[in-house]
């Protein structure tokens, strides 16, 4: 067999069936792992018959490449990618190329890529989304890092991508250093609102209308065919339909009520309290699921934490539509509030990103695929400075048409004492974002009378700042401004 085009490190689920989509796309992968029995198991079985070669070390991977040579790595997050990098370091030619396609920090992306530029070595830091699946039939792609890598890869990663819209695919240079990364971590941090989002609407299905789970099922199936089309609902119409082969009972009922996660939500809430980025639906959706998993504490508090006594007394249908509606509202205000964080990503870090184009990429392949994607590319294609998704003119109708459903469902929800944490905090981002006026001057009232910080004044230019002597015992001396 002739070289190979790329070499993969790391035959995990994501790392196998990336080798045997780029394989089938008629690109010749070698492969290592470091568990080697690994490389056997896969050689010897998916790998059998296809344009793959197999080895046993980094030197033999090195041996195996076309110049320059592409490494992909396909391993744990964090020190094990520190530990890879350092093992083929003393092996590289300058000009040869690393990628890393984890989901890791982008500040470890930063950091690497330019420890690699200063070695003379490319490094490239890509999302990969898709799961298994994806990896296999076409993922989402958000490469980031040093540019001169990019016409070196291009060819490879846009042949494997996902294709949308005749052919268009989700992948395209997002930026420099951390940049892919960081789209990637907001992506995960979106998703994480779109599945808390969705579970909400089955709570409230569950627990307000006692609708079974088989009924549910064609509920999310029907709204799959409109507004809602996504990846995330089509999935959780298969898993409400689905039965336990022992039991006979529904499959989602005997899944115990608490969620795990990986991190890359939290490092989204993390970096949005960093740059006063307000993702309120994405930091909730975290923060249920770290109430979920304290499910002893929740089973004690039951028997002493009594809610409203009260039951729904609304129509069936009409209530059924409200919460279609409130999902799909709530939704459009987690993609703002995501893009929002992007664009004071991109002004702190000082990355030129495409918003149309992150749009496209996340349009196919990705776990949070949707129609609506295709709205939002066209909304940054319109008006690529566009301030707030929330601003542009679909939108504004969108939710305009949506949000008196959207209250009934968060009105009904508070007083039923059923917890939507995702659907109120979108529901209250949006009623902060179009106040001309909110109550911050008290705060920053607060603020000075307590610690001097000053304020601003509205009948005074922006940018000067005043000190009132609250009680009559203080000075006229202040402390340093407020940054917002």
């Amino acid at each position: 067999m002739s070289q190979a085009d790329i070499g993969l490190i790391g035959l995990a689920v994501m790392g196998e069936n990336l080798v045997l989509n780029m394989a089938n796309h008629g690109f010749t992968v070698a492969v290592y792992n470091r568990t080697t029995a690994k490389v056997d198991d896969f050689m010897g079985d998916r790998a059998q018959g296809k344009s793959i070669i197999g080895t046993y070390s980094p030197e033999e991977l090195l041996a195996k490449l076309k110049k320059p040579r592409r490494v992909m790595m396909m391993v744990q997050a964090g020190e094990a990618v520190d530990r890879v990098i350092d093992s083929l370091l003393p092996l590289l030619d300058p000009g040869d190329i690393l990628i890393d396609g984890g989901n890791s920090n982008y500040q470890d992306t930063v950091r690497r890529t330019k420890e690699l530029t200063e070695k003379g070595l490319l490094y490239i830091g890509t999302g990969v989304s898709g799961g298994e699946e994806g990896a296999l039939k076409g993922p989402s792609i958000m490469p980031g890092g040093n540019p001169e890598a990019w016409p070196h890869v291009k060819d490879i990663f846009q042949a494997i991508a996902a294709k949308v819209d005749g052919g268009s695919p989700c992948c395209d240079w997002v930026g420099q250093d951390g940049a892919g990364h960081y789209v990637k971590m907001v992506h995960n941090g979106i998703e994480y609102g779109d599945m808390q989002m969705i579970a909400e609407a089955y709570a409230l299905l569950r627990q307000v209308l006692g609708i079974e789970p088989k009924e549910m099922s064609e509920i999310f199936k029907q709204w799959n065919k409109g507004d809602l089309d996504s990846y995330l609902i089509e999935i959780t119409g298969d898993i409400l339909a689905k039965t336990d082969d022992e039991t006979g009972q529904p499959m989602v009922d005997l899944i115990l009520d608490t969620a795990g996660q990986k991190g890359t939500g939290k490092w989204t809430g993390i970096d949005s309290l960093q740059l006063g980025a307000p993702v309120t639906a994405i930091t909730e959706a975290v923060f249920s699921r770290a109430l979920s998993s304290l499910k002893d504490e929740r089973v004690a508090a039951s028997a002493v934490l009594k809610g409203p006594d009260t039951s729904f007394d609304g129509d069936k249908a009409t209530f059924i539509e409200d919460i279609r509606q409130a999902l799909y509202a709530a939704k459009i205000c987690s993609y703002a509030q995501g893009y929002q964080l992007l664009a004071l990503a991109a002004a702190e870090y000082g990355w030129d990103l495409s918003y149309g184009s992150i749009a496209l990429m996340w349009r196919g392949g990705c776990i949070i695929r949707a129609q609506f994607l295709g709205r939002i590319k066209e909304a940054f294609d319109a008006d690529p400075k566009l301030a707030n998704l929330l601003l542009a003119p679909h939108f504004v109708g969108e939710i305009g048409k949506n949000q008196a459903a959207w209250r009934r469902v968060v009105a009904t929800a508070v007083t039923l004492g059923v917890p939507v944490p995702t659907f109120s905090s979108a529901l209250a981002y949006y009623d902060g974002y179009r106040s001309e006026r909110l109550p911050a001057n008290l705060l920053q009232a607060q603020r000075d009378y307590f610690g001097a910080h000053t304020y601003e004044r509205v009948d005074k230019p922006r940018g000067e700042f005043f000190h009132t002597n609250w009680t009559g015992r203080g000075g006229t001396t202040a402390s340093t401004s407020y940054n917002a």
